[in-house]
């Protein structure tokens, strides 16, 4: 894309988009365009913040560097630079071993992820593939290693990268300096760019 198909705002005398703003600085470094953008019609932003923030809140064994490796790879497979890089840098902050990160594109056979948490990203690769790819196996799978109310915990993060990934590729959500530096750091080496989100 030339320019996004809608521009976000930058509005430092807008006290409610200062609020966010100082949210997401504190959890990846800086707030994202995307949220910038959502703005426009606040009731938006504020409706996606709040269901981040029940989606991302751990209540058990799906820790937070696991719900954002799963919503990479859930935006691996819907193709969402923006969102790939934005995950991968979360991971980071929130303390994923760095053999993991360097490693994720591996986890169904690198050493440094549990069984448990195979079984869960590739339930995030199933529930993102178009058409949906969740069957009996993986559901077998699924119940062996987690809990009702964790399967929920887990597929709601899968949901809420299915909204990301559709708004920021049709967007064109500019990327930030820090997610792009995360996406270069762990994601270039296989093949990863800004792509459509680079201007």
């Amino acid at each position: 894309m030339l320019n996004p198909l809608v521009s976000p705002l930058e509005n430092p005398n807008d006290a409610e988009l200062q609020k966010l703003i100082t949210f997401y600085n504190e959890t990846l470094g800086f707030c994202p365009n995307s949220i910038k953008t959502m703005f426009r019609r606040p009731e938006i932003a504020y409706a996606f913040i709040n269901l981040n923030k029940a989606v991302m809140d751990n209540k058990g064994n799906v820790t937070s560097d696991l719900k954002r490796f799963i919503g990479f790879i859930s935006s691996h497979q819907a193709g969402c630079r923006y969102c790939q890089a934005h995950t991968i840098r979360a991971a980071e902050r929130y303390d994923a071993a760095q053999e993991k990160l360097e490693n994720i594109w591996e986890f169904q056979t690198h050493p440094a992820f549990s069984e448990a948490e195979r079984v869960a990203l590739e339930f995030a690769l199933k529930s993102s593939a178009i058409p949906n790819q969740v069957d009996d196996e993986i559901a077998t799978k699924m119940r062996l290693h987690w809990t009702d109310d964790e399967i929920v915990e887990i597929l709601g993060v899968v949901a809420l990268f299915g909204f990301l990934n559709r708004w920021n590729d049709s967007m064109g959500t500019p990327i930030e300096e820090g997610a792009n530096e995360s996406g270069l750091i762990y994601l270039e080496s296989k093949g990863w760019n800004a792509g459509k989100h680079a201007y």
